[in-house]
């Protein structure tokens, strides 16, 4: 099972830096996905069932939505629409084809391996909550505040500007 950790560790890992050096925002959410899903694996790998499905639900669903939505708002505009064709060209799934068809084949291989069984220990919500929110309490408050003021500068971003008038030249209401 070692040997499925480390597989996991270099997808994650090469995922990674994929998003870090893809221009397109959207190749990057689909690398960011990859690694997340490579992340929720590691997990469940060392015997973290529920922060695995955690990661996934929460990471790998809702805030890659809320990514995506982002992007979307911030493309804006008829040149967008064949600017979006042209980064949805079949050649861009490969790359995050290829790194995910190496978890699903590390997940196929656990569960058909069923004697190895990982062992996981029960945590409930509750323990995982009081957790959290306890001595880990300000590393989710400064990643909560970090995506508040991402999504703030993305709406920033995405509002038109007026045009700039010199003051002589506005109408004055009277």
């Amino acid at each position: 099972m070692e040997i499925l950790f480390y597989i996991a560790s270099i997808v994650a890992v090469v995922s990674t830096i994929m998003v870090i050096t893809r221009l397109n925002a959207v190749h990057a959410l689909l690398y960011l996905v990859v690694s997340l899903l490579a992340v929720a694996l590691i997990f469940f790998i060392i015997g973290a069932p529920f922060i695995a499905v955690l990661e996934v639900i929460i990471y790998a669903g809702a805030i890659m939505v809320l990514f995506l939505f982002v992007v979307m708002m911030l493309n804006l505009g008829k040149i967008a629409v064949e600017q979006e064709r042209r980064w949805l060209s079949p050649g861009i799934w490969i790359g995050p084809a290829i790194l995910s068809l190496i978890l699903l084949l590390e997940l196929i291989f656990m569960f058909a391996h069923s004697s190895q069984a990982i062992q996981a220990t029960m945590i409930s919500p509750k323990e995982v909550g009081v957790t959290l929110f306890g001595p880990y309490l300000l590393g989710v408050e400064l990643a909560a505040m970090l995506l508040l003021a991402s999504i703030v500068g993305a709406y920033h971003l995405s509002k038109r500007k007026k045009k700039a008038k010199h003051r002589f030249m506005e109408e004055t209401a009277e």
